[in-house]
């Protein structure tokens, strides 16, 4: 995410964050850089020029803290003002009036409006423990009915039938006064995706809005569309009382100009951020832990917050026990791990959250993502349960029909059983006397063995 900006940006700082002291000539000059930085990153031009400016106020004159180089303070100084373009602090969703709570999902075809209302769905239900239906406005496209209905089963969420006979008016107040008689918390409108440029569709989803009065209206909008995502944001936050945005596919987008214009072109807060197209892959929107990302800060809060809610804890403390009675690590283990990261979108999507992880060496990237990680579970789940505990089994005949079964090849078990070997080494200290804090000082900083591609 955001790879573009940050790595711009990222070399822009760097030759001032080591400055003994900051000049007029050494801030201006960086600032031009950062600007070039912004521009690249489709960032639109009015917020670049408030951007810069109030960077360029702070820094002049600067009294530097004791604890800190002049260079780490201009630092300072850009994550701030990173911060404030993108919103200060994250938005929640307004909910507190008398149930259901209405909110209405707006925005373009194709932006990911009727995923984002079953991730919203399930974020409310299993973050927020709220009782939620969804509902289909849409009457133009029967595929978009079936798709959210689809979905709601597959989170397991209500979902109050439509057809497109009908005017969407009716189907939300009928969905109203079912969900207020089955005492739903919540209710999700999903509309139809339209233009801002249509007259007759915008006039539509203002009735539709005058009608519901929904108590939140959000826009979602696709990142990687950058700053035509804000200008987009802008024509309907004219004609529509928006609350608040959810930016999609922020995963795919190398730039992050989206992130860093709506705020300031619209006015309105980036609520959540989609990192994906599982139904979980939706995060509320913080623009300081963006603004550390973008920085190459990491965002440790975030994978904290992500360990917390994708591990299964239950797992995760057998697993420990186990290894601390000394009863090792084995290859059953192993593919535990591998499931529940590629649960959590995968190595990357962890150390993309870990500060300066994006210095890893190149290649490292495919050797972390999810077609590797489900590699990996295949080549174990050829193995018979005997081998999965007895690695010292596995040689040529067995390997063979092992890469036969999972569709791989002799090396790529070898490799497999060079990074468990690693792995296993790596539990065994753990295991023993000051366990963690030897393993921590033997490992000096780096990543765990086996997670980098072989050199």
């Amino acid at each position: 995410m955001f790879e573009n900006l940050s790595d711009r940006l990222s070399r822009s700082l760097k030759n001032i964050t080591g400055r003994g002291r900051l000049t007029e000539d050494n801030i201006k000059e960086t600032l031009r850089e950062v600007r070039m930085a912004l521009l690249e990153a489709d960032v639109a031009l009015p917020v670049v020029r408030d951007f810069v400016a109030n960077v360029k106020q702070r820094s002049v004159g600067l009294e530097v803290s004791k604890s800190l180089t002049p260079g780490q303070e201009f630092l300072k100084i850009v994550q701030k003002a990173l911060e404030e373009a993108m919103g200060d602090a994250n938005e929640e969703l307004v909910l507190n009036t008398q149930p259901p709570a209405v909110i209405m999902v707006a925005g373009l075809q194709g932006a990911g409006k009727t995923t984002s209302v079953a991730k919203l769905a399930k974020y409310l239900t299993e973050r927020k423990k709220k009782k939620v239906i969804v509902v289909s406005a849409d009457v133009y496209r029967p595929a978009a009915i079936k798709q959210l209905e689809t979905l709601a089963n597959d989170i397991n969420v209500e979902f109050f039938p439509s057809d497109i006979s009908q005017k969407p008016v009716d189907i939300v107040n009928a969905a109203i006064t079912h969900a207020r008689l089955r005492q739903f918390d919540v209710l999700l409108v999903d509309t139809a995706g339209r233009l801002h440029v249509d007259s007759d569709m915008m006039d539509e989803i203002k009735a539709l809005h005058a009608a519901v009065k929904p108590i939140e209206t959000l826009f979602v909008v696709d990142a990687m569309t950058g700053q035509d995502a804000a200008n987009t944001a802008k024509a309907f936050n004219d004609a529509l009382p928006l609350t608040g945005v959810v930016l999609t596919k922020a995963d795919g987008d190398a730039r992050g100009g989206a992130a860093l214009s709506i705020r300031h072109i619209t006015g309105k807060p980036i609520k959540f951020i989609g990192m994906g197209e599982k139904t979980d892959a939706l995060e509320p929107f913080y623009p300081d832990r963006i603004a550390s990302r973008i920085l190459g800060m990491g965002d440790m809060l975030g994978l904290i917050e992500e360990l917390e809610q994708k591990v299964d804890k239950e797992k995760s403390a057998k697993m420990a026990q186990k290894i601390m009675k000394g009863k090792g690590f084995s290859l059953e283990d192993f593919r535990e791990q591998l499931v529940q990261m590629r649960g959590m979108g995968g190595m990357m999507s962890m150390l993309d959250k870990l500060p300066g992880m994006k210095n890893l060496p190149a290649g490292a990237a495919n050797q972390m993502g999810d077609k590797q990680f489900v590699k990996m579970e295949a080549i174990i789940n050829s193995m018979t349960p005997k081998e999965r505990n007895f690695p010292d089994l596995l040689k040529g005949s067995r390997k063979k029909r092992i890469a036969a079964g999972s569709g791989t090849q002799v090396q790529d078990i070898n490799q497999l059983l060079k990074q468990f070997m690693q792995m296993q080494k790596m539990m065994k200290q753990m295991s023993g006397k000051g366990g963690m804090m030897k393993m921590m000082r033997g490992m000096g900083g780096k990543l765990p063995p086996g997670m980098l591609p072989p050199r």
